[in-house]
């Protein structure tokens, strides 16, 4: 379980906006647990500040090339290269003060960040890292370009690059995200445009502070008046773009991301849709950052206590999320400071009893051994537990998700593996053995 990081000194560094122009200066300062990344606007009166979240992203943000954040009209742009940075080294807690709206563009990559923020240093901090998780498949698609966001236990981009184009050529990679990938394979990659591209963008008033030295101009014979840092350059920029729009989220993500020819626009889509995917699932009561349900049946606590004996105060199970008979279940414990055992088990800091979070766990063992049509009737009588292992206490106020899955079943006897999670991260784990007897 990795905890979250900040930086351990104040560090500044200056330049000038790829698309404004203006000359900007910029410091990054440490910031508390469970604060998130936050720009503030130290030009203008009462310094506002714009968290990083999907919730401040612009509307229009992708259709000019760029993503910004923009909070009571206020906004800051260009962030995608900064946010990539804070991305690939693992940063989730900092105050960045900027006395512009553009985030300086540097030499068009995100290696100018990674360099003063490494001068920083970076500290880990007391509480665990929160991710965004994908437990069901998320894609978008526009004009041909298409992103697909799959579950994964780490982050991994895999891209392809299609351009009409007689120098940038189609290509392929995939990267698995890390410190370490980040530094080598993608924080030094410029972004890039093509030559026949630059008056448009002047005459929609950006790339005013573009020059050879910091974008990429691509010719039709190859790169003018400039060389590659990498044979294939581009396709790294643009998953190093996609890095940066996904911290969008506020919060690193755990999935497999498959995308053809995406840029900021489509990216955002994805953001705003994993986003849309979690709050449908909070509307339903299923809390857990960690879990989402998948099709199956799902049983109210009335439908639990039809086939388990367990009776107040000794039910524990609230709600079956996902049911395959015989297969796997899922289920749901709400453990709030009503729960009478909180009265005499750590009064002064409570914490559920490990003992009886495999007795929940059980719970939701014998729903499933018990929806196979030929056990109905009968009880599940828990035999053994093997392999039980305590990893962090439940609190009141925290949402208990247990997953049941078949190891062996028998006319009789039923081996299943347990898990408990609270936000995505495993609190306990217990190989369970039940015996099948008539009611």
């Amino acid at each position: 379980m990795d905890k979250q990081k900040t930086i351990a000194k104040e560090v500044s560094l200056k330049g000038i906006g790829l698309h404004s122009g203006e000359k900007v200066n910029l410091t990054f300062k440490p910031a508390a647990v469970n604060s998130g990344v936050q720009f503030v606007r130290t030009d203008l009166p009462d310094k506002p500040a714009i968290k990083v979240g999907v919730e401040h992203l612009c509307s229009k943000s992708g259709s000019l090339r760029f993503s910004y954040l923009d909070k009571d009209g206020i906004q800051v742009y260009t962030i995608e290269h900064i946010l990539a940075a804070l991305y690939g080294m693992g940063i989730d807690n900092l105050n960045i003060e900027i006395d512009s709206k553009e985030i300086p563009g540097l030499d068009g990559s995100s290696l100018g960040f990674l360099e003063v923020l490494n001068k920083a240093g970076i500290i880990e901090q007391e509480e665990e890292r929160r991710y965004w998780y994908i437990k069901e498949p998320v894609s978008v698609e526009d004009d041909g370009a298409t992103i697909v966001a799959l579950p994964a236990q780490e982050l991994k981009i895999t891209y392809t690059l299609d351009y009409n184009h007689p120098f940038l050529n189609s290509d392929f990679l995939r990267i698995i995200i890390n410190p370490d990938t980040f530094k080598t394979e993608l924080a030094s990659a410029r972004t890039f445009c093509l030559e026949e591209e630059v008056e448009e963008l002047r005459k929609q008033g950006l790339g005013k502070g573009g020059n050879y030295e910091n974008a990429l101009v691509v010719g039709e014979k190859g790169v003018i008046n400039n060389k590659l840092r990498y044979e294939d350059e581009f396709i790294r920029h643009k998953i190093l773009d996609l890095l940066g729009d996904l911290y969008i989220l506020g919060r690193p993500l755990k999935a497999h991301i498959i995308a053809l020819k995406s840029g900021h626009s489509l990216n955002l889509k994805l953001v705003k849709k994993i986003v849309m995917q979690k709050q449908k699932f909070y509307a339903t009561g299923i809390k857990s950052a960690g879990y989402l349900p998948e099709t199956g049946d799902e049983l109210n606590v009335t439908e639990i206590m039809q086939i388990l004996p367990h009776r107040y105060p000794f039910l524990f199970v609230d709600k079956i999320i996902h049911l395959e008979e015989g297969k796997r279940a899922v289920g749901i414990k709400n453990v709030t400071i009503n729960d009478y055992f909180f009265e005499g088990h750590f009064p002064g800091k409570p914490v559920m009893p490990g003992v009886l979070i495999l007795e929940a766990m059980a719970q939701v063992g014998g729903v499933m051994m018990l929806s196979l049509e030929e056990n109905r009737g009968k009880i599940a009588y828990f035999m053994s537990i093997n392999e039980a292992k305590f990893r962090k206490p439940v609190s009141p106020g925290e949402q208990l998700v247990f997953e049941l899955v078949a190891v062996k079943i028998k006319s009789k006897i039923g081996q299943l593996h347990g898990t408990a999670t609270v936000d995505g991260k495993i609190v306990a784990e217990a190989d369970l053995m039940f015996a099948l007897g008539d009611s």
